[in-house]
């Protein structure tokens, strides 16, 4: 164990307050696609741009087209939590995370045994109407091909927040209150780039903020440890 990750563990063990914020990193060790990396959704070559295509303007006008990138790209296709999401979840049952905040939709941190998770992009395991808002299984969106739609004849729809479209205030409420709150706020697996999420984490008002990540991020600067590193090699220390 390097002296970062053993400083990371000391401010754990000795915190009974801990919030985290986590973005696509945290997913992308589950074989879970990011959309910014080399490989991730942003650079592959589509007939649309891929946040075109989750735009709510594109679900609207091209339901066929988004559904055909929905079930070739975001089906979860039996992703698994890994050592971060599962870290987190004993830390919370041990009375020692308060909250989960997250940008990631698939619902892994709840796999995991995560209970207290804001999602504040939504998640792929949610499904409703378009139209009249009745709620429908998830399979209804992830499973088999073409549109899938509601009695009243209105489009389901994954209950993400597509492009377009503001985040849930009382997320964004219980987000910041929790990250304001926090003891040690371990923001990780994010480059903080996109927002209004990213801008939750100017909030903390402590001295223990932890980056994990692997690349550099603007918050790097103003941040009490740093760590760049896989967030699961690092999580699988703690």
């Amino acid at each position: 164990m390097d002296e970062a990750v053993r400083r990371l563990k000391e401010l754990v063990d000795g915190s009974g307050n801990i919030v985290f914020f986590g973005g696509a990193g945290v997913s992308t060790e589950s074989g879970i696609p990011d959309f910014r990396s080399v490989d991730g959704l942003y650079n592959q070559k589509y007939k649309y741009p891929p946040e075109e295509i989750l735009s709510a303007s594109f679900f609207r006008a091209r339901p066929e087209e988004y559904y055909e990138f929905h079930h070739d790209k975001l089906r979860l296709r039996g992703a698994k939590p890994n050592a971060a999401h599962i870290k987190l979840a004993e830390w919370e049952a041990q009375g020692k995370l308060r909250a989960v905040i997250t940008q990631n939709i698939d619902g892994l941190h709840q796999a995991a045994g995560s209970k207290n998770v804001i999602e504040l992009h939504g998640s792929l395991l949610r499904a409703y109407c378009s139209r009249c808002r009745k709620t429908w299984p998830a399979e209804r969106v992830n499973d088999g091909e073409g549109v899938p739609y509601c009695d009243c004849g209105g489009v389901i729809r994954p209950d993400i927040v597509f492009y377009e479209e503001g985040l849930d205030q009382d997320d964004m409420y219980r987000a910041a209150d929790y990250i304001r709150n926090a003891d040690v706020l371990i923001i990780g697996g994010t480059s903080l780039v996109v927002y209004p999420a990213a801008g939750l984490v100017r909030y903390y008002r402590g001295d223990k903020l932890v980056l994990v990540n692997k690349s550099a991020t603007d918050a790097d600067s103003w941040a009490n440890l740093v760590i760049h590193d896989s967030i699961g090699k690092v999580f699988s220390q703690l």
